[in-house]
């Protein structure tokens, strides 16, 4: 790899930036970097520099098949090599796109104006980004749910959102202002054609190759390197840790690993998929997976994430984890030329502990996907202080399959935040297993987590708590899978008789 300068889309033409460390924020480039004159763009602010209240929030643009895919953001935790390749936005370029006079505001930005959508304004440039990446994606007035979902990383002490909820379907009333997209585009292409980056300034190594043949002669050579990939989590490490993360090997620019396969029996997600798009893709084939798609995280959290992230991160509270477990996930763990499968249960060792070898990392999640749905029933539960953008103090996921006499088989309870681990719950599964489900056996099972786990008391949730509440979720998968189904049978058996 030849060794250039970070190169990206920004402020209408290509931005070269040289000779910063690897691990500088894109919030820290956008306030404090003078190389060219073109920054100190100090709209966007810093709140809690770690992806919670969405004061950061910019645009990224990256190209998705030859368009312009736009979504939203935390600057505070992506670091600014990570932009190579990309285009970046900020509450500053929506005056650009406009064709009248100076002064004149973008209609998300009159909108909010008009409906009193601001008051101390700290967080709204931020609402502004969030709402202009909504207007750009959206053709039509998005509905308030759509609004919710666009606008779940952006926090306000002031107005209590009535106002900005408003503003968001009133942008559309206005005469309709559009990015100019080509122009963009053009640009991002001729960036394409750039050799693979390498960075090496301060001391610090940061690559990011552009094949998994060459990510994977990387990752041979540098086993000890960090991999990068969203920095969601990573980006905490540096802004609230002070960490050193060492030489680091970016993921985000590996094609292979973006791609998402679809057989008869397998749903294959890229390491490399962002969680945005592959939770939309599993909802697809399992559509109970919605809840936990849209409470999974933020909208920024989940556009800059992957779930091969997620996953190889280990963490006990990943909300991933436990639904994938009981939908029989399996990881393709690579290194060099060879691959291996394993269960993603079987892949947490301890905590944050992964059976990763040296040199290995993960190439892909293969979920089984099943021909009979009708047999198949499975839950997923996220329990936490805020409906959106928390952190859950449990996740539970339940799945089995049952006969037409109700007898569940393949029973399969995972839970996050109950050990140091996703871990299924075996004690309670074995209760159940071959068995009809009734009220009476469920109360066994219930008692049988207390023998599965052993949570522990912290800030987040006492150990009782914890305890309890993973009982109530596997009381309410029976409630809502199973004995709502048998009173539906029953009663359209009534109905067949009165008929």
């Amino acid at each position: 790899m030849s060794e250039r300068p970070i190169t990206f889309f920004f402020r209408g033409g290509q931005q070269q930036v040289e000779n910063v460390v690897p691990t500088t924020t894109v919030l820290q480039f956008l306030r404090e970097y003078t190389q060219t004159g073109k920054t100190r763009q100090t709209g966007t602010k810093e709140g809690c520099a770690e992806g919670d209240c969405g004061a950061c929030t910019v645009v990224i643009g990256e190209l998705v098949n030859d368009s312009l895919q736009l979504r939203s953001v935390n600057a505070c935790i992506q670091f600014l090599p990570t932009l190579d390749g990309k285009a970046l936005f900020t509450v500053e370029d929506l005056h650009t796109l406009l064709p009248t006079q100076a002064g004149t505001l973008h209609p998300v930005q009159q909108a909010m104006v008009d409906l009193h959508g601001s008051q101390c304004g700290f967080c709204t440039p931020g609402f502004i980004m969030s709402l202009w990446s909504m207007y750009e994606n959206e053709q039509y007035s998005p509905s308030k749910d759509q609004i919710s979902d666009y606008l779940s990383g952006n926090l306000c002490r002031c107005t209590g959102y009535r106002p900005i909820l408003d503003a968001a379907q009133k942008a559309y009333d206005y005469p309709r202002v559009v990015l100019e997209r080509q122009k963009v585009l053009d640009v991002l292409k001729a960036i394409k054609a750039l050799p693979a980056l390498h960075l090496n300034d301060h001391g610090q190594q940061f690559f990011a190759p552009k094949t998994l043949q060459d990510f994977t002669v990387l990752r041979l050579q540098l086993p000890q390197a960090r991999i990068i990939a969203g920095s969601t989590d990573v980006g905490l490490w540096v802004t609230k840790q002070g960490r050193d993360l060492g030489d680091m090997l970016y993921i985000g620019q590996v094609e292979e690993l973006k791609k998402i396969v679809v057989t008869d029996h397998a749903l294959t997600i890229g390491a490399n998929v962002s969680l945005s798009d592959a939770l939309i893709k599993i909802s697809d084939f399992y559509p109970d997976f919605q809840e936990l798609q849209r409470r999974f995280a933020s909208m920024p959290i989940k556009n800059a994430g992957t779930l091969g992230g997620n996953i190889a991160n280990g963490s006990p509270i990943g909300d991933s984890m436990p639904a994938l477990i009981t939908l029989g996930t399996r990881l393709i763990l690579r290194v060099g030329e060879q691959t291996r499968e394993i269960a993603l249960e079987d892949f947490y060792l301890d905590y944050q502990k992964t059976g990763l070898q040296l040199g290995e990392f993960v190439e892909a999640i293969v979920i089984p996907l099943r021909e009979e749905q009708t047999r198949f029933k499975f839950a997923s539960y996220k329990i936490a202080k805020r409906f959106e953008q928390d952190i859950s103090a449990v996740c539970a996921a339940i799945s089995c399959e049952l006969d037409t006499h109700y007898v569940a088989h393949n029973v399969r309870i995972a839970f996050g935040g109950m050990a140091a681990v996703p871990k299924r719950a075996k004690y309670a599964e074995a209760i159940l297993e071959g068995q009809p489900l009734t009220a009476e056996l469920i109360a066994k099972a219930q008692e049988a987590l207390s023998q599965d786990y052993q949570p522990l008391d912290d800030g987040r949730a006492s150990s009782a708590y914890r305890l309890q509440v993973a009982k109530n979720c596997l009381k309410r998968f029976y409630v809502e899978k199973i004995l709502s189904q048998a009173i539906t049978r029953v009663n359209d058996l009534i109905a067949l008789v009165e008929i």
